[in-house]
């Protein structure tokens, strides 16, 4: 399964990735990346530094700003590429 991180208060994005099949956890804090397993990071895209979140090794991080939830969808399947 792919795990997604999404920032807090992105209900709609992390509803719409859920509805997409992947497993979809909350991130209040950048510690809850070292809870390990994570493929893709969804953040508002706000503040271009959310919670020192400015690279995460080769995980993806996808900003929100501007974009529906159908399109954060497309994104992060664009940016993890073929799985499996």
């Amino acid at each position: 399964m792919t795990r997604i991180a999404v920032e807090r208060g992105l209900r709609p994005f992390q509803q719409a990735l859920e509805d997409a099949g992947f497993v979809v956890h909350e991130l209040v804090g950048l510690n809850d990346l070292s809870s390990g397993g994570h493929h893709a990071v969804v953040v508002s895209g706000m503040d271009d530094d959310f919670l020192g979140i400015t690279n995460v090794g080769d995980m993806p991080v996808v900003k929100a700003a501007g974009l529906t939830p159908q399109e954060v969808v497309e994104e992060v399947r664009r940016s993890l590429g073929p799985r499996e």
